[in-house]
């Protein structure tokens, strides 16, 4: 079966840790890590595709495992049929390696050795450099030493973070992503990250009952980003998406995804501050 962008199946590929997908917002092939095949996160957002969603964090991780299902789908894409096999037209490049999946995964205290382990698996199929490893991560652990220790090592390999910031309120963090992180947390953990490795912010609009986000959310993201911007704190670019696939959370039939026309017309407003987006609808 051919992947697509509607369908990230963590067991598309029959493995424990590695997933193939077609990321909308890397363009093309992604080999995602999944450290979370347990389902546990310390976030709760409402528009997590994940079932079965538990409050947790990673298991133990098999790092013998790991290397050596990221070895076969390295393998694979590089010398196998995999791209004409399971890849539609126009999407055949191997655009990066993403620890993402089912959950946080810097909750995982050995996220250290899994960015090393990738580091092997590129160096042998001569990817190291050439493709960027993207670490996808709602930030929250950021302020963690093993988490600062390890994202610093990411940048050592062409490594990028994509940091989580749907919202900048108090209210919208804990409506959206069900977490107490405030806004000044959620600004110092985003800023550590800058500081350490090439850092993007994801941001993933929606409508909830049919209604758009607000003004007073739209000005304080808005603001957010002109205030880093003046700071001159060294954000790469947001990363702006909409809802490609449906929520598994009880929130599901709420949200509706938001039409091109109003993610361009907010892309305008943050490029307006001086910041590069992307759009994904």
């Amino acid at each position: 079966m051919k992947l697509s962008v509607s369908d990230h199946d963590r067991d598309a590929a029959g493995l424990r840790y590695v997933y193939p997908v077609i990321s909308r917002r890397a363009g093309g092939v992604s080999v995602g890590i999944n450290l979370n095949p347990n389902n546990a996160c310390n976030f709760r957002c409402v528009y997590c595709q994940v079932p079965d969603l538990v409050a947790g964090s990673a298991p133990p991780i098999d790092l013998p495992l790991l290397r050596r299902e990221l070895h076969t789908m390295l393998d694979d894409i590089r010398n196998g049929d995999f791209m004409e096999r399971r890849v539609p037209d126009g999407a055949r490049v191997l655009r990066d390696v993403a620890l993402s999946g089912n959950g946080e995964p810097t909750s995982s205290p050995q996220l250290g050795e899994v960015v090393a382990t990738i580091e092997q698996s590129l160096t042998t199929f001569d990817l190291l450099g050439a493709i960027p490893v993207v670490l996808i991560t709602n930030g929250s652990l950021m302020l963690k030493s093993y988490v600062s220790d390890a994202v610093a090592a990411l940048s050592r390999l062409n490594g990028e973070v994509w940091f989580k910031m749907d919202s900048v309120t108090a209210a919208g963090i804990s409506r959206i992503n069900g977490s107490a992180i405030g806004p000044a947390g959620q600004l110092e953990r985003l800023e550590r990250a800058a500081s350490l490795c090439r850092t993007s912010i994801q941001t993933c609009v929606f409508a909830w009952d049919g209604d758009v986000p607000t003004e007073v959310e739209r000005q304080a993201y808005l603001e957010r980003i002109r205030d880093l911007v003046r700071r001159a704190v060294p954000i790469e670019r947001v990363l702006l998406y909409g809802l490609a696939r449906p929520s598994h959370q009880p929130e599901a039939d709420r949200l509706t995804a938001l039409p091109l026309q109003w993610l361009e017309a907010f892309a305008d407003e943050i490029r307006a501050e001086g910041v590069e987006v992307r759009v994904s609808a």
